[in-house]
């Protein structure tokens, strides 16, 4: 109002603050971040006030405290990439999912401009829009400090050509001439037989390549090792892979074996889901009192994956600024080995803790959605892995509020068939109805 404020009414504000600097700082972090994206440095007032809260300090310090982005050898290639890669998977959204184009390219030229140099996205991501919002993202010579990956639809094939079809709108909605990095996306046994192996879908590939429209091979992965290590063995050609893997999925899918014989075979290895589906970011209380206060929950996660030679890049889907800034401080102090003996018996323990209060292995993909009759289904696992820990109230207000519950299942199988976890919806849903029942 232009009006100097009493001491009083300072002695108000400080005395608000300190009851409630958590929400102060993060708001004012938060507006920290933004004026680093936009490009204008904070001013002395808006530093000082992070750093006026005791918690506030190291939040400002890390993020002052920057380093370099590091990079890691890509299998055979000979390139080198960044240890973190941007994954156009979960972008910021405004309203009912549909993406801020605007917050989004600018998140990704920020983190490019941050030395990120791989980004990630796939024909079905945000309903198919990811990859429009990441080749509008990539203009102005952004497509060219960068490599540029995405993801062939398998399942949508009904016969070869139908490849080159799609092939052809992804490049047009990326607005490139090339991919650099192209997969075959979430391979199964089922697509493997039915689509891989039936059009011949690594010989398309390869003509593909020789015209110039890709430059490395490679496919996704969902399902068991078995399956993993027949793909591997297939075709001699594959340049990387793509596999979920953290702390928590030592042994599914492809998990630690996979990852081994994959690189053993001188892939790159990307990995994906490096938190669980944001569960590792945010675990239970049991699953946080493991780990030492030193690190957050996030920098935990990822370090174990960057402490490992094997590990080409991880991807991160980040949906805001804050977790973008963080990813990369982090990124930046990764190196192999990192990882100390101590600290592996940590995530060990962890992994037991977290093993035994998981009722569903739901990542939030939302690949199965939309549902025929309406079900939201990430929703509903989420809140039904909530009681198994320990917050049965909180659970049981979500699952209420839900207009369409569990019990709304009609078990036509439709997400089944979409879901990369293989988790059988329809028999689950009829035990999570009957757990909210007797809340």
């Amino acid at each position: 109002m232009g009006r100097k404020a009493s001491t009083n009414e300072v002695s108000i504000c400080f005395h608000l603050i300190s009851q409630r600097q958590n929400e102060v700082l993060e708001y004012y972090q938060e507006q920290f971040l933004l004026l680093i994206l936009m490009g204008r440095k904070a001013s002395t007032n808006e530093v000082s006030i992070c750093f006026h809260l005791p918690a506030g300090k190291m939040a400002v310090k890390n993020i002052m405290r920057r380093k370099t982005m590091q990079y890691r050898d890509f299998g055979k290639t000979g390139l080198k990439v960044s240890a973190l890669g941007f994954g156009a998977m979960r972008l910021p959204v405004l309203h009912e999912n549909d993406v801020d184009g605007k917050r989004a390219a600018a998140m990704i030229r920020h983190a490019i401009d941050e030395g990120v140099n791989y980004i990630d996205t796939a024909y079905p991501y945000h309903q198919g829009e990811s990859e429009r919002i990441v080749g509008e993202a990539l203009k102005d010579g952004y497509r060219e400090k960068t490599y540029l990956a995405t993801k062939c639809p398998v399942w949508k094939l009904e016969k070869p050509e139908d490849f080159d079809e799609i092939l052809k709108e992804q490049l047009e909605k990326l607005q490139t001439d090339h991919i650099d990095f192209y997969l075959l996306h979430a391979l199964s046994r089922e697509r493997f037989e039915e689509k891989v192996k039936k059009f011949d879908l690594v010989k398309r590939m390869e003509k593909a390549r020789e015209e110039g429209k890709i430059k490395y091979l490679g496919f996704s992965f969902h399902d068991s090792y078995d399956v993993f290590q027949d793909i591997l063995e297939y075709y001699d050609g594959w340049d990387f892979c793509q596999i979920q893997y953290n702390y928590v999925d030592l042994a599914h899918q492809a998990g630690e074996k996979g990852l081994k014989a994959a690189a053993s075979k001188g892939l790159g290895v990307v990995i994906m889901e490096p938190l669980l589906g944001g569960k590792l970011a945010n675990p239970a209380d049991h699953v946080k009192k493991v780990f030492p206060e030193d690190k957050t929950a996030v920098e935990y996660a990822l370090d174990f994956l960057w402490d490992q030679p094997e590990v080409s890049l991880l991807l991160s889907g980040m949906s805001d600024e804050k977790q973008l800034e963080e990813n990369l401080l982090f990124a930046d102090r990764s190196y192999i080995g990192m990882v100390t003996e101590e600290e592996k018996q940590v995530y060990k323990k962890a992994k037991e803790v977290f093993d035994s209060m998981a009722l569903v292995g739901c990542t939030g993909c939302r690949y199965c959605i939309p549902c025929p009759f309406g079900l939201e289904i990430p929703e509903i696992f989420s809140l039904y892995n909530m009681t198994a820990a320990h917050r049965e109230k909180e659970a049981k207000a979500g699952y209420e509020a839900m207009s369409i519950r569990a019990e709304g299942c009609r078990a036509c199988r439709h997400c089944e068939k979409e879901c990369p976890q293989m988790i059988k919806i329809s028999q689950v849903m009829p035990e999570v109805a009957e757990v909210f029942a007797k809340l």
